[in-house]
């Protein structure tokens, strides 16, 4: 039996007078979200008195995103711009001397380190100068324990001179040369000799990501994996972290690096150490699990070395364990091996016997706490305090029991807060809002908040589920209802606030939306997790099924008779299994779904994932029944005969994760069948709608849809 899990109690107190106001409240609309600010990368200064952080603005009349960089005193004040920067500057840092403030500006050369001077009395910057002039431009800096040093990351190519104090500028010439040459060529064309040739929304290329190391007095660089035809760090959807991480000392850096020669097929990303006193040391690994490691980070006291890591080579979706090594011992231990959810992101307590981490659990991602000794791990218990959101971004300041980290709602974008946890401190108990980036907005607005609600699936597994009302809800009438589908697989839905499927923007116009967290969802333990893997139209569906029947019956405000069903990636491939295999819907919306699994294999990047998911390659079911082969036996393709729900198709010409062809068969099989059916398509976005204007046709054009055949519309 699984041990109880001890309590740490926060209280939200929010204290802005905007909140006083006594107001109308109304529905939020996409001009209102487009106008919220957006908390971007977050730092906080050695002594624990200021936090600085990005903002994303978004002028939708003018199609653009623009980041700025603030400071503001944690205590407790106004904020104001960081003086010596610039609009579009990001990825600030504090010395570790409080001295100064790094940061990354485009304004001369491309994107490269720059450093002002700091008072941390006052908070004032001043005399920004460029640190860095690398032709390939520098990205995801962090500034050396010791403050002499700063690691980035840059993209070069592996067959030029390596970038080092000795070559002359030899390798940068080479590098700056290269991209010239490719830049001027009237011929387009590229030439592959290997997979993994396009990644997500771009195509790769010949340059591969390494970390580089300048010297904060003379800016003297030199590449710390000379060329080395991986990416270090591997390829990832967050491109805001080197993926490294300092020795107290300043002289080790432990980096991830997937040294498998094909990593279209491969998601074993090792820990490896580097000797940074010594220019010839080589590289060496510490992690010895076969799947994917990731995140290292040393302890304040040196000793130890702790990472996430999956067990399972070829998974990406396997339970992140939190490991711990002992760098004198070099021995390797799970910390938590009863924590049966994923850990999430992991940050040491100053005195080194502890690590805080954030793990999603039951649409919730609490901050939790595991300790060197071994004693069981707090969790800050969702069931308890429904309204606690999620948290992310967590800083640990030098006293040792305050902690200041991102935390988010349904009804709530990202904002930062403090928190003490010492439980001999008076009013340890309080979360207290720190940021302030919207209330005057957000008081405006009648954002409900979620509901949950858990049922028994038909095997009797205990399944969760959601539900929104919409603003001004009246329970005598009834609702048409938004049924969303989570992507992934190996995702959920949860209590945090989202600008792509902004589920308050949903239930603005008058709907219900209901989610459910079905099979593969992650939060409620590894084997339901893997219960989607190669049943992807089984329970998964037959969950969904039997969560939407069991809102149905329980709320008596949802009309079952209009409801939509919408959903993108998985949700998308779900949605076109759903037109297959029910009527029950008056339309569907599918974005960036899958339509045909052997088609989608072959044009796909990752191909680890369709191995894992369908067990095996196409050419492995050859000749043998459907009903044997996961790719037909799941495709929604070969279940066309049955559609019969008005569907609309999205879908992104730059998505190389479920490429465009698969909605282009969808709607081109639609419209054959004379199913009533519309495509979106945007030739300037990958598998996620990112740029304000086309949001606003997408939001604009999914709700007309739903309008038209829940509302006003009819279906034969």
């Amino acid at each position: 039996m699984r041990m109880r899990f001890s309590v740490l109690i926060f209280v939200v107190v929010f204290l802005s007078p905007n909140l006083a106001l006594c107001q109308a409240k109304r529905p939020m609309t996409f001009e209102d979200m487009m106008a919220m600010k957006r908390l971007g990368e977050t730092a906080v200064s050695p002594d624990g008195k200021w936090l600085a952080y990005g903002v994303t603005t978004v002028d939708l009349a003018q199609n653009k995103k623009t980041a700025e960089l603030w400071l503001q005193a944690i205590a407790g004040g106004e904020p104001f711009r960081i003086a010596g920067t610039e609009p579009g500057d990001n990825g600030v840092q504090f010395s570790p001397d409080e001295h100064s403030v790094l940061f990354l500006s485009g304004r001369e050369n491309g994107q490269q380190i720059w450093i002002a001077d700091f008072d941390p009395a006052s908070g004032a910057a001043s005399h920004a100068k460029k640190l860095t002039a690398i032709a390939t431009e520098a990205g995801s800096p962090k500034w050396s324990p010791d403050g002499k040093s700063i690691v980035f990351l840059s993209s070069v190519y592996p067959d030029c001179p390596a970038i080092s104090p000795g070559d002359g500028g030899a390798g940068d010439s080479c590098n700056k040369e290269r991209d010239k040459a490719l830049a001027d060529s009237k011929v387009k064309a590229q030439i592959f000799t290997h997979l993994l040739y396009r990644h997500w929304d771009h195509y790769t290329g010949d340059k591969r990501s390494h970390l580089f190391l300048v010297s904060v007095d003379t800016g003297a660089m030199r590449d710390l994996n000379p060329q080395d035809p991986h990416d270090v760090p591997p390829f990832s959807l967050d491109d805001s972290s080197c993926g490294c991480d300092f020795s107290p000392d300043s002289k080790e850096l432990a980096f991830t690096e997937n040294p498998d020669p094909v990593p279209a097929i491969s998601v074993s990303a090792q820990i490896y150490v580097l000797d940074l006193t010594d220019p010839a040391a080589k590289p060496v690994k510490v992690s010895t699990s076969a799947g994917g490691n990731f995140n290292p980070a040393y302890s304040p006291d040196g000793k130890y070395l702790a990472w996430r890591s999956e067990a399972r080579a070829g998974y990406e979706s396997d339970r992140f364990r939190l490991m711990v090594y002992d760098r004198g011992a070099r021995t390797i231990t799970d910390l938590i091996p009863r924590l049966d959810d994923w850990v999430d992101e992991i940050a040491w307590a100053p005195n080194s016997k502890m690590i805080y981490f954030t793990s999603g659990q039951q649409g919730k991602s609490p901050l939790m706490l595991a300790t060197i000794d071994g004693h069981p791990a707090y969790v800050l218990d969702p069931n308890l305090f429904p309204d606690l959101g999620e948290f992310s971004d967590i800083h640990l300041l030098q006293d040792g029991y305050t902690i200041i980290a991102s935390r988010m709602r349904i009804d709530a974008p990202a904002e930062m807060s403090a928190a003490s946890i010492a439980s001999n401190i008076p009013g340890s108990d309080k979360l207290r809002q720190v940021t302030h980036l919207n209330d005057a907005l957000l008081a405006q607005l009648d954002l409900p908040k979620m509901e949950d609600f858990w049922f028994s699936a038909q095997d009797g597994t205990k399944v969760q589920g959601f539900l929104i009302r919409p603003p001004g809800f009246d329970p005598a009438k009834k609702y048409p209802v938004k049924f969303l589908i989570h992507g992934g697989p190996q995702g959920a839905w949860g209590d945090s606030w989202s600008y792509r499927w902004n589920v308050e923007l949903f239930a603005a116009n008058g709907y219900v939306v209901v989610m459910i967290n079905p099979r593969g969802s992650t939060g409620y333990g590894q084997t339901f997790v893997d219960g989607v893997n190669g049943d992807w139209g089984g329970k998964p569906f037959t969950d969904l099924m039997t969560g939407l029947d069991y809102a149905e019956q329980h709320f008596s405000f949802i009309d079952k008779n209009r409801e939509c069903a919408l959903g993108a990636s998985y949700g998308g491939y779900m949605a076109n299994w759903v037109l297959g295999h029910t009527d029950r819907f008056k339309c569907i919306v599918s974005h960036d779904g899958m339509f045909d699994a052997e088609s989608a294999f072959g044009s796909t990047e990752e191909d680890w994932f369709n191995i894992w998911e369908f067990k095996g390659h196409p050419w492995d079911y050859y000749g043998k029944p459907d009903a044997e082969n996961p790719f037909r036996k799941w495709s929604p393709s070969l279940y066309a005969k049955n559609f019969k729900t008005p569907t609309l198709v999205i879908h992104g010409q730059r998505d190389y994760r479920l490429d465009v062809s698969e909605g282009f068969q969808l709607f081109d099989t639609l419209q054959l069948l004379g199913v009533p059916s519309k495509m979106l398509y945007f030739p300037d976005e990958g598998h996620w709608v990112l740029k304000p204007q086309n949001s606003q046709l997408w939001y604009k054009t999914v709700n007309d849809w739903v309008d038209e055949w829940t509302k006003t519309g009819t279906r034969d």
